[in-house]
């Protein structure tokens, strides 16, 4: 087994294997989320973007869902907003923070984005709780302490 530092060994054909899986995974998942967006009429980060919008939400967490900068996620709040899909509103407690609100019109959107995508909604659907749970463990491994909780 080669070392991290030893990047001139090539993978061993059980870990290519593995990379090759995890490449399928993520492109099925990908062209899934972006053939639902398109249907839309959205791009995958609107999409994206309106998915964690079911619930009011402050700006920041729907930033922080998409891994972005909250001054990117304004952009696309604002043609999401322009489309009726979203709606902004002070939070109750504090009216300095901006909560996105899905409108009528965009939980419609999000219950057809949500039918459309059904690998991408649950990609690990045919494993049962213990094998998502070794899986979590290997991933574990893998990815080290650092990323863990991302």
């Amino acid at each position: 087994m080669s070392s991290p530092s030893d990047m001139s060994t090539p993978p061993d054909e059980l870990s290519a294997r593995a990379i090759g899986l995890f490449v399928a995974i993520n492109r099925r998942y990908a062209g899934e989320a972006e053939a639902a967006a398109a249907a839309q009429d959205l791009t995958p980060l609107q999409a994206k973007a309106l998915l964690a919008t079911m619930d009011p939400v402050p700006m920041r967490a729907v930033a922080d869902k998409l891994h972005a900068e909250p001054s990117n996620i304004t952009a696309v709040v604002d043609r999401l907003e322009e489309r009726g899909l979203v709606e902004r509103r002070a939070a109750p407690g504090d009216r300095r923070v901006k909560l996105v609100a899905a409108t009528d019109r965009g939980r419609t959107a999000i219950a057809e984005l949500r039918a459309a995508m059904p690998f991408a909604g649950d990609p690990l659907g045919a494993l049962g709780t213990e094998q998502r749970e070794a899986l979590c463990r290997l991933l574990e491994l893998v990815v080290g302490p650092q990323e863990r909780q991302a």
